[in-house]
């Protein structure tokens, strides 16, 4: 019981430690990809948080598997190199066992990341599509950030404010600068005008139910890009036609879809994403089983000397199983045979892997000892 505490110990703090940086990593990068949605008008920045943390399973589910790869390797292999595992052998404590106590740390990992693949990340995948659509609902004022030009409908707009506040009637913004290009224009005009106003806001005729920018006590500019011959109007209130709200109602990917929803369906796109969440619960033993002997390394090669080769047997291992995943969808691949040929391979391999390393008794060593296993 004692060196299992010791084991589990070093075993989760390192799974945590590398879990803790590919999870910033992948954060920041999918971060600074939403960033750049806001910015663009695509969404507002306060739903920014949200989204991060509802993709945290989904995260988790990816990076968790290859940081209790390396945590196996690396603690083993410093403990290796430091000869603990070496006086463990002799005292008795066999690599077979060690796998077998490894084995049942990854299987409570197991566990907890069966709960993850099966029913959180799919939960934070709906609620990450509902934010999505919600922004569907906002009209361009919601989308403005101050201080920065907005291109919409696909660049037949063009929007700035100085700066946005919070009035009874809703958001407000203040010394507006907005130029709205007609990409057919009527003969005789350029089609651009450039509109300059104190303040803007939305408005929604009754009516009619469509929405409008209302611009107030401003002056546009109507003429041709590059000439003198341009008309200077001032206005108190001058309406700007926004794009209709298209009512999209939410797709949910198969990502997306509770486990019960994907069990018992006929659709190979279907079957694809249930083995792929079975997927993740398998690789915790089967990486522990190809981990334990890769990582015994010799005094002079060092921790670090399995790692690189052990993370590109990993990623061959993820590799093949998006490539069946892709070859389920489009049906290139029989779902019994599915995803489970990859992990049965690398099971095998793993299998190899133990009894290659198993210690032999030569047949001199066994000549040379007694009837007892003594020397004689």
């Amino acid at each position: 019981m004692i060196l299992f505490r010791y084991l589990a110990r070093q075993l989760l703090q390192v799974t945590a430690a590398v879990t803790l940086i590919l999870l910033v990593v992948s954060f920041t990068s999918r971060f600074l990809q939403y960033l750049g949605d806001a910015v663009a008008g695509q969404m507002t920045t306060d739903i920014l948080l949200l989204l991060m943390s509802f993709r945290l399973p989904e995260f988790l589910t990816i990076i968790v598997p290859f940081a209790w790869f390396l945590a196996v390797l690396l603690t083993y292999g410093r403990m290796y190199a430091e000869n603990e595992l070496v006086v463990l052998h002799a005292c008795g404590y066999s690599r077979r066992r060690l796998l077998g106590v490894t084995t049942l740390i990854a299987l409570i990992l197991a566990t907890l990341m069966g709960l993850l693949s099966l029913y959180a990340a799919p939960a934070g995948l709906q609620q990450t599509e509902r934010l999505r659509q919600s922004q569907q609902e906002l009209t361009e004022i919601d989308l403005i950030v101050a201080g920065q030009f907005q291109e919409f409908n696909r660049g037949q707009r063009v929007t700035y404010a100085e700066t946005i506040s919070e009035t009874g009637q809703g958001r407000q913004l203040n010394n507006t600068f907005v130029v709205v290009r007609d990409p057919t224009p009527p003969e005789g005009e350029s089609g651009l005008r450039v509109m300059i106003a104190e303040t803007a806001r939305p408005v929604l005729d009754e009516p009619s139910g469509r929405r409008f920018m209302l611009l107030e006590n401003g002056v546009f500019y109507d003429g041709t890009p590059g000439q003198a011959d341009y008309t200077i109007t001032d206005f108190v209130q001058q309406g700007i036609l926004l794009p209709e709200q298209v009512g999209i109602a939410p797709v949910l990917e198969e990502k997306a879809l509770p486990t019960l929803a994907l069990l018992g369906s006929a659709d190979p796109a279907y079957q694809a994403e249930l083995q792929w969440r079975i997927s993740v619960v398998l690789l915790l033993p089967i990486l522990s089983l190809i981990a334990v002997p890769l990582s015994k390394v010799e005094p002079r090669q060092g921790r670090f000397a399995r790692l690189v080769p052990a993370a590109l047997l990993y990623g061959v291992y993820f590799m093949l199983l998006q490539v069946s995943r892709d070859a389920i969808e489009e049906g290139e691949l029989p779902v019994l045979v599915g995803l489970w040929w990859v992990h049965l391979m690398f099971l095998a391999g793993g299998l190899w892997l133990m009894l290659r390393g198993r210690p032999r008794v030569s047949q001199a060593s066994r000549l040379a000892s007694g009837p007892e296993g003594q020397p004689s």
